[in-house]
């Protein structure tokens, strides 16, 4: 994964969840992303939000590795299944500005913090806008759900992001 910044901490509940987290990775999903050729050559991933509750929810990834593939993003994708997203590294904290310009699916923006932690949450993003979309402070990465992802989950700041 880009960086490999997000580890386990040997503190809180996150150690005890291990084993669940790797049986459940083991299972597999299989991707419906439509139309699938406007993700073709990202590379693929899974990570595990643990929420506040804690509930640990299991996400297959479409990673933006490459500056082209974070320009493309979900541009045009139709469909987003429930626990499928795009996750954007960057490495180093920085202050992301996103926008949705030829991007038909309303999101949830998970800003992600270096320690793993979801920061911000931009939710229920208007489609097409160019209105900018901002971190609210320095960030290593930004995972995309589906529009009402966060609420029905209840993804909150705090919530934390494993990447496998």
């Amino acid at each position: 994964m880009p960086g490999g910044f997000l580890r386990m901490r040997r503190s809180g509940r996150l150690p005890g969840l291990t084993g669940l987290i790797l049986l459940w990775l083991a299972t597999g999903v299989q991707a419906g992303v439509e139309p699938a050729h406007l993700v073709t050559g990202f590379p693929r991933g899974q990570a595990v939000l643990v929420t506040n509750g804690p509930r640990c929810l299991r996400i297959e990834l479409y990673v933006a590795s490459t500056a082209e593939q974070r320009a493309q993003g979900l541009m045009y994708v139709e469909v987003l299944p429930e626990f499928e997203g795009i996750y954007f590294g960057y490495g180093a904290p920085v202050e992301i500005a996103m926008w949705m310009k030829n991007t038909v699916l309303s999101l949830d923006m998970l800003f992600i913090r270096e320690d793993g932690a979801v920061g911000h949450i931009a939710q229920n993003t208007r489609p097409q806008s160019t209105d900018r979309i901002t971190s609210n402070g320095p960030v290593v990465g930004v995972l995309e759900l589906g529009a009402g992802f966060a609420r029905r989950w209840h993804v909150e700041p705090g919530s934390r992001l494993l990447l496998f």
